[in-house]
């Protein structure tokens, strides 16, 4: 279960500099975001069972359909309520918008835990719905959040470098290995396949999602979970799973791409689109000036500013 995670900070700098086709490059980034907290909950039970001989698989089930069920209708509702409210608001500055996005995760994240539901469901639902709606200073909100990630994810990385001990990887490199093999030619390929069965991906196409599990920090963290509950060896578990964390991405990291051009699954277009890039709102006027970037292959690279077929108020 602490394993089973891929890690969306590995996919999304993955993406980043991909030209992966872009079904792939959505179904990749979907998965990395929806599957922590269905991992979280798997480490949460089995600590649970573990602990408590009377604990069984009825109960992991109830606590499954109790968290995923809150979690999920709280992110939802959160999430339209701060679309409406940023929708039908206007501030004084741009930089309160990313303000009051970030007080909707803690709102979602907050209100889903109080109830006893996945907080981490909520909090990546609400930001899902703000991200694919149409809001003022979204590009100013997504840089912002960008750049919180990147702190939080050195701040995590740090953390995680703090817990171990270089000299206890010797004795776990076997299972490690081990369970970095299983993960990456058996496990993955064949959650894939599964996951995929009733979709309209080639035989190329699953071969590839099979390869691009990649892992990260979320496991390493999840691995901390049973050593904060005293869970008996759960020492070896950390050191053997960031072991195989370590062996997996650098197996699977740098040959994702590769593999896409072999199998011919890249296009000429980056696997995340180019956003709008946002320079200023001239407030009096109720206009935004935004700036997009043409590359020399687009269509309206030499076109008259006539021929754009903008629309009259722009």
């Amino acid at each position: 279960a602490i394993i089973s995670s891929t890690d969306g900070a590995a996919i999304f700098a993955l993406l980043r500099g991909s030209t992966l086709r872009r079904r792939l490059a959505r179904t990749l980034e979907g998965e990395a975001g929806f599957n922590d907290p269905i991992a979280v909950l798997l480490v949460i039970g089995f600590i649970e069972w573990i602990e408590d001989p009377e604990y069984g698989l009825l109960d992991l089930f109830a606590l499954f359909a109790t968290e995923m069920g809150i979690g999920a209708a709280v992110g939802i509702a959160v999430g339209w309520l701060a679309t409406q409210a940023l929708r039908n608001s206007r501030f004084a500055t741009t930089g309160l918008y990313p303000v009051a996005t970030l007080a909707t995760a803690g709102l979602a994240f907050g209100g889903a835990e109080t109830l006893h539901g996945s907080g981490f469901l909520a909090a990546y639902l609400a930001g899902l719905a703000l991200g694919s709606a149409r809001i003022p200073a979204k590009q100013t909100v997504t840089v912002f959040h960008q750049g919180v990630a990147w702190v939080a994810q050195i701040g995590m990385f740090l953390t995680l470098g703090l817990l171990v001990f270089p000299s206890r990887l010797g004795d776990v490199w076997i299972e490690g290995t081990a369970l970095a093999l299983v993960l990456v030619f058996i496990a993955r390929p064949l959650s894939a396949a599964v996951g995929t069965a009733f979709d309209r991906f080639s035989s190329g196409e699953r071969l590839l999602l099979g390869w691009a599990g990649l892992r990260g920090a979320v496991p390493v963290v999840l691995a901390t979970f049973p050593v904060i509950d005293d869970v008996p060896q759960s020492d070896r578990f950390f050191d053997i799973v960031f072991f195989a964390v370590v062996t997996s991405t650098m197996l699977q990291g740098g040959t994702v791409e590769w593999l896409a051009r072999k199998l011919g699954l890249t296009t000429s277009e980056p696997a995340l689109p180019r956003p709008l890039v946002e320079t200023g709102t001239v407030r009096r006027l109720g206009a935004e000036i935004v700036e997009y970037p043409v590359g020399p292959d687009d269509a309206i690279a030499g076109q008259l500013v006539r021929e754009l077929g903008l629309p009259r108020d722009a």
